[in-house]
């Protein structure tokens, strides 16, 4: 079954940036649309970002401007590259398959803190 590990997250002050990684096991990530995802305490899990396998992007509001998707098919990688954090921007993300080519598991997610 596909698995994804995330990595970099951190904690950062308002205004900071972050590098997150998405290691996704087999070559999915080259024949699928990929995103990253957010859950903050006490709330639903959100799309942040998705991008599809020839590149196209897409944000939530909440991200649009300040994050960067993108992907590595090479490397099995996907990034999101966040800058310009605020608090509201605290919570564990997550990578998977964009929702509608079906979730594969999740991983354990990189928690994200910014402290204002």
């Amino acid at each position: 079954q596909v698995q994804f590990v995330e990595s970099g997250g951190g904690l950062v002050q308002t205004g900071g940036s972050l590098r997150l990684s998405c290691a996704a096991s087999g070559s999915i990530v080259s024949v699928s649309a990929m995103a990253w995802y957010r859950q903050a305490a006490g709330k639903q899990r959100e799309m942040v970002a998705s991008i599809t396998s020839d590149g196209r992007r897409t944000y939530a509001d909440s991200s649009k401007g300040r994050f960067t998707i993108s992907r590595d098919n090479a490397k099995n990688t996907m990034y999101l590259q966040m800058n310009n954090l605020n608090p509201e921007d605290t919570a564990v993300y997550y990578c998977n398959r964009r929702s509608d080519f079906g979730y594969g598991s999740w991983g354990q997610g990189t928690q994200v803190t910014v402290s204002s």
